[in-house]
C-alpha cells in the first residue's frame, strides 16, 4: 500500500536547476533577492531527513570531544518527520542522546493538567523513544501558580546560559510569522515570558486542542533575543500553506511585524523547506525576473496572468513593450509577438470553463475539459468532512446532479471533533423532552441523554484525554444528518450517500492515527462497488489539521490498486480545493460557472450544516464563516477570469485533473 502519493503529485514541473543549481554563480544568480540561506527540499520528508541528519551530526561531534549539545526544540507538526527519523536513527544507527540537554521553546498556561500541554506532545512524539537523560529536559510548567511565573522566567534563561547557550534551535514558523509564540510586535530584545494567546496565535494554538474554548489564555515561550543567542538556528516550514509567510521572512523587510524576518540578521540562521513552501520564493514562482526560464504551457499562464495583473490589462491588451519592460523578453524571441502569445494564452483558458463538469452530450468535447460521453455519468464526490463537498464545489455538485448524471457523495470520516459540546446539550435536551412526551416512564434514550447533558454540563475535564465515546457518537451522528440533509437539497439521492468513517479518525482527539490498510480497503470497497466513471476529491494540501491529505492520500492509494482496472482506466478524477484557497490560474483546468440563483443554492447547502456555521474549532485564520469564505472565493476566481478579458460570470468553482502514478 502506498502512503503518501499526494506528496508525489507535482502540479508545477519545477526545473531542478532552480532549487538545486548546478554550481556558485547560479546559485547567486537564483537567489539574490534571498536574504536567509535557503535549501529547497523536494519532500518534507526529504528535508526532514536533512535536519535530523545534520542534529545526528552535531551530537556526534560533541560526543567526541565530551561536550555536552544544548538544542531547542518546539512542538506542532512540522518537526515530527525530523522527531521521526531521530528516533530511527538512535534504534537503527546507535545514535545516543545521553550528553543532550534539550529546552522545550514553549508551554502552554495555565493548562488543566500536564498531559494536555505541549511538552506531554514532545514526550510522546521524542522524549520517551530516546536515551535522553529525563534531568536533561527542562521546560515551561503550565501548571505553575501565577506568582512563579516571572522568577521561572527568568530561570529559564539562566538554565541556558549555565548549559553553556543554545547550541542548536529547531524552529516552526506560524501563519502570522511567529516564530514560537512570538507574534508580530515582538521586540528583538524579547526573552523567555509568558504571552496571551490573541488572534492569529489564539487559532493556531486551536490546532492542538479540541476547540478555540479549550486553548488557554496564554503561553509561555522564549523570546527573540534567546533565540538569536543561539549558535545555530534552522527554520523549517512545510507545505503550500507556508509559501507566502517564507517568502516573506527569506525575502522581506526586517520588521517585527514579520518576527521572523529577525532571523536575517543571525550569521548562522538559514531556511530549510519542500518545493510546495518555497512556491512563493521568486526563483521558484518568477524565474523569469532572475534567470533565463524553462518555458512550459503552466509557466507562460503564470507568467502572462501576472503581467496582466501588473499592467492592469486583459491577455488580449498586452503589448511588446509590456513584455520586454517587465522581463519576459524570452517569450517575444520564442513566440515573435506578444500577440501571438496572448491568443495562445486567451485559448488556453478559455477552453478550461463549462457549465457542463460531467461532460456536455452529443458535443465535440475536443475543446472541453470533459468528455462527452459516457452519458449519464457514474460520479463520486469524496468529501473529507461531512460539509467539504457543499462548501468546495457546491455549485458543481448540484449542477452535475441537475444534468442527470447518478451522483454519489462518500464522507471520509465522521468530523465528530468538530461539533462543539453545546450543540450536543441541545440534541440531547431535545431527545429528553421528546422522551418525556412519549415514553414518560422513562426509558434507556432519555437516561443516556441526561447522563451526557450532565457530563458535558458539569463534569467534563479538558485533560488532554480522548473523548467519551457515547459524546462522540452523539456528535457524528449530528454531522452525519446535516450531511444527508445537504446532500438531499443538492439533488443526491439518499441512497448514495455514504458515510465510510475511515478509522484513522476515530481518536477522539486533535491528533489521529496515521492512514492504515484498513482505510484504503474501505475506500477501495466503494470503488469497485461503484466503478465510477468521474471522481472528485479534496486535492488541499495546505489543510490546516490535516485531514484533508489523509483523505486524499487514502483515496490515491485505492486508485493506485486499481488503476489497471478497466473502468478506472476510463475514469477520470479531479481535485477540488476547499475553503482556505482556490487553485492558481496557472493549474486550473476546469472552471464551472455559477450564477447568482446557483450561489444561493450553494450557500442553502452549507447553511444545512448548521454545527458548523459559527463555532466549527477550525475556522483557521479568517473570521468570515465557511459560506461566506466559499462565495468570495468562488466570486474571485470568476473575477480573474473577467480581468483576464474573458465572459464575467457571478462565480465560479475549479478543478485540477489527477493523473494516477505508473
Amino acid at each position: 500500500m502506498k502512503t503518501n502519493l499526494s506528496s508525489q503529485i507535482t502540479l508545477t514541473r519545477i526545473p531542478q536547476r532552480y532549487y538545486r543549481p548546478e554550481n556558485a554563480f547560479e546559485h547567486s544568480v537564483l537567489t539574490r533577492l534571498e536574504k536567509i540561506p535557503t535549501n529547497i527540499y523536494e519532500s518534507a520528508d526529504e528535508g526532514a531527513f536533512a535536519i535530523a541528519k545534520e542534529i545526528a551530526t552535531q551530537i556526534r561531534k560533541k560526543q567526541e570531544i565530551g561536550e555536552n549539545f544544548v538544542i531547542a526544540l518546539p512542538g506542532g507538526r512540522s518537526p515530527l518527520s525530523v522527531y521521526k527519523e531521530l528516533i530511527r536513527m538512535h534504534k537503527e544507527e546507535q545514535l545516543s542522546f545521553r550528553n543532550v540537554i534539550a529546552f522545550v521553546e514553549y508551554e502552554f498556561y495555565p493548562l488543566s493538567a500536564p498531559s494536555a500541554g505541549n511538552v506531554a506532545r514532545l514526550k510522546e512524539a521524542l522524549f520517551d523513544h530516546i536515551d535522553i537523560a529525563p534531568e536533561n529536559i527542562y521546560a515551561p510548567d503550565g501548571c505553575m501558580p501565577k506568582d512563579a511565573i516571572l522568577d521561572f522566567c527568568r530561570l529559564y534563561e539562566e538554565q541556558i546560559q549555565n548549559a553553556g547557550g543554545l547550541d542548536y534551535v529547531l524552529l516552526g514558523i506560524g501563519s502570522a510569522s511567529n516564530i514560537m509564540f512570538n507574534g508580530p510586535g515582538s521586540m528583538a530584545s524579547s526573552r523567555t515570558r509568558l504571552v496571551l494567546l490573541e488572534g492569529a496565535a489564539r487559532k493556531e494554538a486551536a490546532r492542538t486542542f479540541t476547540s478555540m474554548d479549550n486553548v488557554p489564555a496564554g503561553i509561555i515561550t522564549m523570546g527573540i533575543a534567546t533565540v538569536m543567542k543561539a549558535r545555530s538556528i534552522i527554520l523549517m516550514a512545510w507545505g503550500e500553506d507556508k509559501a507566502t509567510i517564507v517568502a516573506k521572512t527569506v525575502e522581506g523587510k526586517v520588521s517585527d511585524a514579520t518576527p521572523s524576518t529577525y532571523l536575517q540578521n543571525h550569521t548562522n540562521a538559514k531556511v530549510v523547506v519542500d518545493l510546495s513552501a518555497a512556491y512563493d520564493l521568486t526563483r521558484i514562482s518568477h524565474p523569469w525576473l532572475v534567470t533565463n526560464c524553462e518555458w512550459d504551457n503552466k509557466l507562460i499562464r503564470r507568467a502572462i496572468v501576472w503581467l496582466c495583473q501588473l499592467t492592469n490589462k486583459p491577455i488580449l491588451k498586452l503589448t511588446n513593450k509590456d513584455y520586454s519592460e517587465h522581463g519576459l523578453g524570452e517569450l517575444l524571441a520564442l513566440y515573435g509577438s506578444a500577440y501571438n502569445v496572448n491568443i495562445k494564452i486567451f485559448n488556453d483558458i478559455q477552453h478550461t470553463i463549462t457549465g457542463w463538469p460531467g461532460g456536455k452530450p452529443n458535443a465535440d468535447d475536443s475543446n472541453r475539459p470533459e468528455r462527452a460521453t459516457p452519458y449519464p455519468k457514474k460520479v463520486i464526490v469524496f468529501s473529507p468532512h461531512p460539509d467539504d463537498d457543499v462548501i468546495s464545489m457546491g455549485g458543481t455538485l448540484r449542477r452535475l446532479c441537475d444534468q442527470h448524471h447518478d451522483v454519489h457523495v462518500a464522507y471520509e470520516t465522521s468530523g465528530n471533533i468538530a461539533v462543539g459540546d453545546e450543540e450536543v446539550i441541545r440534541y440531547c435536551e431535545y431527545l429528553r423532552d421528546v422522551c418525556d412526551k412519549y415514553s414518560p416512564e422513562g426509558s434507556a434514550v432519555k437516561n443516556k441523554a441526561e447522563e451526557i447533558i450532565n457530563f458535558l454540563r458539569y463534569e467534563k475535564v479538558e485533560n488532554g484525554e480522548p473523548e467519551r465515546k457515547d459524546v462522540l457518537f452523539m456528535k457524528g451522528t449530528i454531522r452525519r444528518e446535516e450531511a444527508r440533509h445537504g446532500c438531499r437539497y443538492s439533488g443526491v439521492k439518499d441512497d448514495h450517500v455514504h458515510f465510510l468513517d475511515l478509522p484513522f479518525y476515530e481518536t477522539g482527539l486533535v491528533k489521529k492515527n496515521e492512514l492504515g490498510e484498513a482505510d484504503k480497503e474501505i475506500v477501495k470497497k466503494l470503488l469497485l462497488d461503484i466503478k465510477p466513471d468521474q471522481m472528485f476529491v479534496a486535492g488541499d494540501l495546505a489543510d490546516p489539521h490535516g485531514t484533508h491529505k489523509v483523505c486524499l492520500d487514502a483515496v490515491l492509494a485505492a486508485i493506485d490498486e486499481v488503476k489497471d482496472e478497466e473502468w478506472m482506466k476510463n475514469c477520470r478524477v479531479w481535485m477540488y480545493r476547499g475553503a482556505w484557497a482556490e487553485w492558481e490560474m496557472d493549474h486550473v483546468e476546469m472552471a464551472v460557472p455559477i450564477s447568482p440563483e446557483e450561489l444561493r443554492h450553494k450557500r442553502n447547502a452549507i447553511l444545512k450544516h448548521q454545527s458548523q456555521a459559527e463555532s466549527a474549532p477550525y475556522l483557521g485564520d479568517d473570521e468570515r464563516l465557511f459560506w461566506q469564505r466559499a462565495e468570495d472565493r468562488n466570486r474571485a476566481t470568476a473575477e480573474l477570469y473577467h480581468q483576464l478579458g474573458l465572459a464575467s460570470y457571478e462565480a465560479m468553482e475549479a478543478f485540477v485533473q489527477y493523473i494516477p502514478l505508473r
